[in-house]
């Protein structure tokens, strides 16, 4: 039995046996079938968002596309930034139970989930890129607020 890691490091060895994300086992070959043809055959809002973030190309921030998470598959992962974001499309009206279960499990394990409508990421990209950016901003606490030149506490 080794020293615990330190914080935010992993094991290596278990990932090179070939186990999931979360040393939990192996990632079930149907599942990674799934996600190898959910980015083969994307949607176009899926295209449009992949083609501004691949690459490292939001702020160098790189993404990954339909990641296996658990038993889910995610739409986009920054693995740094412990982001998921999910592109909902009119569907998602209908599945609120499952979306928030979804939701549930990720946050439960450490992510940050950013839930996009198509019709914005079509409509207006920019505007969805500014939000991925503000997902991965750390927060603002008090001292990290600027004051005005004309502020300066006189």
């Amino acid at each position: 039995m080794g020293l615990p890691l330190p914080a935010g490091e992993r094991d290596r060895s278990r990932s090179d046996q070939g186990e999931g994300l979360h040393g939990r086992g192996r990632t079930p070959e149907q599942l990674l079938t799934r996600s190898r043809e959910l980015r083969t055959h994307p949607t176009e809002a899926e295209a449009r968002l992949w083609e501004r973030l691949r690459g490292a190309r939001l702020n160098g921030l790189r993404f990954r596309r339909q990641v296996p998470l658990g038993s889910y598959i995610v739409d986009f992962l920054c693995p740094a930034a412990k982001l998921v974001v999910e592109l909902d499309g009119s569907q998602h009206v209908d599945q609120q139970a499952y979306d928030a279960r979804r939701t549930s499990f990720l946050e439960g394990e450490g992510y940050r989930v950013l839930r996009v409508w198509n019709n914005d990421v079509l409509a207006r990209p920019d505007a969805v890129l500014e939000a991925i950016l503000a997902a991965v901003s750390p927060l603002p606490g008090p001292a990290r607020l600027s004051l005005s030149p004309q502020g300066r506490g006189r």
